[in-house]
Parts: structure tokens; C-alpha cells; sequence
């Protein structure tokens, strides 16, 4: 039985982590290590200051304390796969889109790079939410787009190279408004800070980090995540983890050059 390694960056509570798994247990042999508390937007950052430690709660199912997504897969392999790796690690499903540059923030992205990088083929799964979309129409979507995706992988074999991952991203509808999935490269965002100043009840002044206000630049982008995902399709993109602009390498060449 093909066995796969879940993780997140919601925590181990989060519904679309229990339903992924609950959904996969058909499938495959399903292990979860998942962070003991959110992580959101912690992109793929590891933990080196302080000990990290597994806690188990039900058979293949343990959150690691404190820890960040990305820790939880480097732990998983080291700990649990030293003989062999999963044949699928997946990384949601998140509560929330990473489409575009979210992919440079988010934990859930950061854990599929994580996995990507020990050599194991990893996706990445997101499902977007409007108002109380979530809450109207659950994960049962998410859950059959995201099998109906891993049942390909283990049919036709992983569609990428390597230090490539998917990041699948599933739109905010009613199963009878999915239009199906679109492969499609990721868009462009503008992003605005957004910190809000408050004070203690001591006085002492500190920043709260708000809401980022996010535009998609549709004019950058005539088919791609967001446009897909916003308009009741899932998004499938390869992501490759070599960022190195190469189309500027000779200018960049010539910059130096003419010091």
C-alpha cells in the first residue's frame, strides 16, 4: 500500500487536516505530524533555538510541539521514514489560498518545499475561503478534487522533476457550481503592509501585524491561479525551487562588467 505523510500550517486541530486524513485512509496509509499550533505564514522555516518534541494522539497521528511545518516533515523522515520514505507527502489542506506570491509566505507551501527538498514528491493543497464559505460548504470538495489528484499520481506516476512541487488550490463553491481543474501558472499580487499600533495597559507601546491589503493584478496575467481559483475552477501549478531569474543572468553580466 502506497503510504503518504500530511502536515500543515494550521495545526493539528485544524478541520482540513482531519478530513484530508479521514479521506486518504481509503487510499493509502496515511501518517499525520502536524505543528501543535498555527503556523500561518511561516513559509519554510525550520526550528534550530529550541528542542522540538512528538506528541501522540491516535495511531499515525502526532502534532510536534511548537514546531513549524516544515519541522514536522524534516522530523517525520528523519525519525519515521529513515529506511523508506512516503511515496506522497502533502501539506493541507489549508484554511485559506496560497495562490500567486503567497507562496513565498506560506507554511503549507514551505512544508511541500521541505518535502520536495529530502527527494520526496510533495503537493501542496489550499482551499480559498470567501466570508463563511468554509463553514457553508466544508472540505467534502477540497477532499474529492485532492484524491481524485493523488489517485493520478499513484496511477501515472508523479508529473514532476525533481526540487518541484503542486500546489493545488480549490475554489470557495458548492460541489454544483466546481467547474474543474485548470493547470495553470501562478499569478501576480500586489501586497500593502498593514500594522496596527496599541498599548499595554502598562503604557508600553507594540505593533500588531493586520491584514495585508491584497490585490490581484489581473492585468499581468491573462490565465493563471488567482483568475482560475476566483472563478470556480481548481488550480494546478508546478512550483520549482531554483528562483534564480535567469533571463537577467547576462544583464546582470554586463552590469558588473561595466563597473
Amino acid at each position: 500500500m502506497k503510504e503518504i505523510l500530511i502536515t500543515n500550517d494550521d495545526g493539528f486541530e485544524a478541520l482540513g487536516i482531519r478530513a484530508l486524513r479521514n479521506a486518504l485512509k481509503g487510499i493509502a496509509k496515511v501518517t499525520v505530524v502536524a505543528p501543535s499550533t498555527e503556523k500561518s505564514a511561516c513559509a519554510h522555516s525550520i526550528t534550530l533555538t529550541r528542542p522540538l518534541r512528538f506528541i501522540q494522539l491516535d495511531d499515525g497521528f502526532f502534532k510536534l510541539d511548537d514546531a513549524t511545518p516544515s519541522d514536522c516533515i524534516y522530523l517525520a523522515l528523519e525519525t519515521m521514514y529513515k529506511h523508506k520514505k512516503p511515496d506522497l507527502i502533502i501539506s493541507g489542506i489549508n484554511h485559506g489560498a496560497n495562490l500567486g506570491e503567497d507562496i513565498t509566505y506560506s507554511g503549507t507551501c514551505g512544508g511541500a518545499m521541505e518535502g520536495t527538498l529530502q527527494g520526496v514528491a510533495s503537493m501542496a493543497i489550499s482551499l480559498l475561503y470567501k466570508n463563511d464559505s468554509i463553514d457553508k460548504y466544508g472540505f467534502d470538495l477540497a477532499c474529492e478534487i485532492s484524491v481524485d489528484v493523488i489517485k493520478n499520481i499513484f496511477k501515472n506516476g508523479f508529473p514532476l522533476k525533481g526540487r518541484e512541487f503542486l500546489n493545488l488550490n480549490i475554489p470557495a463553491v458548492p460541489k454544483n457550481e466546481y467547474k474543474g481543474l485548470k493547470i495553470v501558472p501562478a499569478g501576480h499580487q500586489s501586497y500593502n503592509t498593514n500594522a496596527e499600533l496599541h498599548r499595554n495597559p502598562r503604557g508600553l507601546e507594540y505593533y500588531w501585524l493586520g491584514t495585508p491589503n491584497i490585490h490581484y493584478l489581473k492585468e499581468n496575467d491573462k490565465e493563471c491561479d488567482l483568475d482560475a481559483t476566483f472563478n470556480g475552477y481548481a488550480s494546478l501549478t508546478p512550483i520549482k525551487l531554483d528562483m534564480t531569474s535567469y533571463e537577467s543572468l547576462e544583464m546582470l553580466k554586463g552590469w558588473n562588467n561595466g563597473r
